[in-house]
């Protein structure tokens, strides 16, 4: 029998390791063999559809090709690829065999310069190797050097994520061995300036892009995605991208970024995550003018077309990979927002990190803050500036836990909460022109235009921003908020930096170092009056990887507001008075695994006790059952 032989696939299993190898005889018949090692591989085939194959090991050296069913030697193109124009198409013929050259390419597997001298042989990567073999400790210890070389951000996130395409496991070692360093890096503030440049930084696709174009075909274009495996969908539709608007299509810089933080802070592996960008178009005019932007040049889809495509995706997704994948909306604008989880939240497993994620972390810093102003949260009162999705996510978390800690009811409970949007204090008077998700909020007080108006008024213990207008948190507010509370708490949280309604130093200056201060961006220590204050950062990164660590472990098919308030619950408690003394409302990121371990295990019990959990037997230990679920990017050993 004539060799032509192709792998079809891998055979693995306790037993046996091997490779299944179809012969095909010059007669035309065929037969399936298997062996222990690969012979044969797809190289490439074109030209009228003839298959090809290449003696990849073991064969006698020479190079062979197929023409008219013979195999004859020759080092000529067989197949006419080089030859080939745009307009004579040939067939790419792959496979996914991690051994020599492919294995080099494979982002996975691939160790560089820590392939030991016996996996060299056993994979046939001698030669392709310089001669040294390097530990991964000594391999991350160089990449850290040459990140921290580059002087601006935007270039030190380009080199991360050229790591992370040639090699995962490193990484990711990289990320958490150096989270605290590293994570304004790969998420805020760089990762907004990623977004605006993205067309032209734009190397290789990470993700899936969804466009209008795909309508009715959504289910096909997921299952285009190699693997079949996924856990965690994070989605956007890039119309409201950190606080610098509508990028469209360059949005999809947000969901790679939060992946690779579900996996370096939560660890959820790699493989089972997917970002995925919808692109209905734009109605930023500077994109819709760039030559190079990467997305649709059209407007946005509106109304009956948009929702039929988001209806479509969703179906889509739950058919191909199960109830049980958590789909994370992700920089929606506020219009789709509150809508997209209101629709999808009682029949899908849905969270929406802006509004879901943003109030958990918030609300974990306002209990925090407790330990140190004192009294419950139904001692106090909330003044929020900005009304959109993250404002009025956090003001409803935070009513429904006064509701529950003081056992009243969450219409009572809002009763502490104010809000301040573009045209002032939110009152009852404008309930006609108010949006539902604003109207709860509408309380009985005479309109008030201004913050500063605001705060004089209302004399809340805690002002919270959210608005992404920047430097709102005028030296008069802050010194007004100082005036009427001893510790006052300013939340600055708007994204990115240039957008945060006041800096660090700018609270602890004007309160004369008096302010509980938290950011969404993060700054620098700051010294005043020989203290040095340490400001916290209230980031998402605290709560979604481990939140949706919990809902994997736990097999939850829904995401409940308890679920929520018990993640928010679980970061409070890794606050400790250590902490407390140095100004931190919020644990530091060097124990980042640690935490969302915690979290998880919170999230985890709630969804067993809600009777939402399928993962059953419940463990014992959740707290050691999430950590021993986490991934590790510790190089594996290859036979």
């Amino acid at each position: 029998m004539a060799s032509v032989s192709a792998v079809l696939l891998r055979r693995s299993s306790s037993r046996a390791r091997g490779y299944l190898q179809l012969q095909r005889a010059a007669d035309g018949t065929v037969a399936l063999h298997f062996s222990e090692r690969l012979h044969w591989w797809w190289w490439s085939s074109g030209g009228g559809g003839r298959f090809g194959a290449r003696a990849a090991h073991g064969m006698a050296g020479s190079r062979e090709r197929i023409n008219n069913g013979v195999v004859t030697g020759g080092v000529e193109d067989a197949y006419g690829e080089d030859r080939a124009t745009e307009d004579q198409p040939v067939t790419p013929w792959a496979v996914c065999i991690a051994s020599g050259h492919s294995l080099l390419r494979d982002p996975r597997h691939n160790k560089g310069l820590s392939f030991t001298e016996r996996e060299r042989d056993a994979h046939y990567l001698r030669g392709l190797l310089p001669p040294v073999v390097l530990s991964q400790d000594l391999q991350e210890k160089r990449l850290l050097q040459n990140v921290r070389q580059f002087e601006v951000p935007l270039q030190r996130y380009m080199a991360l994520m050229d790591l992370q395409e040639r090699n995962e496991r490193l990484f990711y070692k990289l990320l958490i061995d150096n989270v605290e360093e590293l994570l304004p890096v790969v998420y805020t503030p760089t990762v907004g300036e990623a977004c605006q440049k993205y067309g032209t930084i734009f190397r290789r696709p990470q993700g899936l892009y969804i466009s209008l174009k795909e309508k009715g075909r959504i289910l096909e274009v997921l299952r285009n995605w190699p693997e079949k495996s996924i856990q965690v969908i994070v989605v956007t539709d890039g119309e409201r991208i950190l606080g610098l608007g509508d990028l469209g299509c360059q949005g999809m810089g947000i969901p790679v970024g939060k992946l690779a933080l579900y996996t370096a802070l939560g660890g959820v592996r790699p493989s089972a995550c997917l970002p995925i960008t919808i692109d209905v178009g734009t109605n930023n005019e500077d994109l819709l003018k760039d030559e190079f932007y990467i997305g649709l040049k059209q407007r946005r889809a509106t109304g009956q077309e948009y929702s039929e495509l988001l209806d479509e995706f969703m179906t889509a997704v739950r058919q191909n990979y199960g109830q049980k994948v958590l789909v994370q909306f992700e920089d929606f604008a506020n219009h789709n927002a509150f809508t997209l989880l209101a629709k999808y939240r009682e029949n899908h497993l849905v969270f929406n990190d802006d509004i879901q994620g943003t109030a958990a972390v918030v609300l974990a810093g306002l209990i925090a803050s407790l330990k140190s102003v004192g009294g419950t949260l139904a001692d106090h009162t909330f003044l929020f500036f900005g009304a959109g999705e993250a404002g009025t996510g956090i003001a409803e978390l935070v009513a429904l836990e006064i509701s529950r800690q003081a056992k009243v009811s969450v219409e009572e409970a809002r009763k502490k909460i104010w809000l301040v949007d573009s045209k002032g204090l939110i009152v009852t008077a404008q309930n006609d022109t108010l949006q539902p998700f604003k109207k709860r909020y509408a309380h009985e007080h005479e309109p008030i235009k201004d913050l500063l108006g605001a705060v004089k008024a209302i004399r809340p213990t805690a002002l919270i921003g959210s608005a992404g207008v920047g430097r709102s948190f005028t030296k008069e507010v802050i010194e007004a908020m100082s005036s009427i509370n001893e510790r006052p708490i300013i939340l600055a949280l708007s994204n990115p930096t240039s957008q945060s309604e006041c800096t660090a130093e700018q609270a602890y200056t004007w309160s004369q170092g008096r302010a509980i201060f938290g950011s969404g961006s993060p700054f620098d220590p700051v010294k005043y009056n020989d203290k040095l204050f340490v400001p916290a950062q209230a980031n998402n990164a605290y709560i979604f990887p481990g939140f949706g660590l919990g809902v994997v472990i736990s097999g939850a098919v829904r995401v409940t507001d308890d679920m929520v308030l018990a993640a928010a619950e679980g970061l409070a408690d890794q606050v400790t008075p250590e902490h407390i003394d140095k100004g931190l409302i919020y644990p530091p990121f060097s124990i980042i695994r640690k935490i969302s371990a915690n979290i998880a295990a919170r999230v985890a019990a709630k969804a067993y006790d809600l009777g939402l959990a399928s993962q059953l037997p419940r463990p014992k230990d959740l707290v050691k059952y999430a950590e021993s679920c986490m991934y590790t990017p510790v190089y594996r050993s290859y036979r």
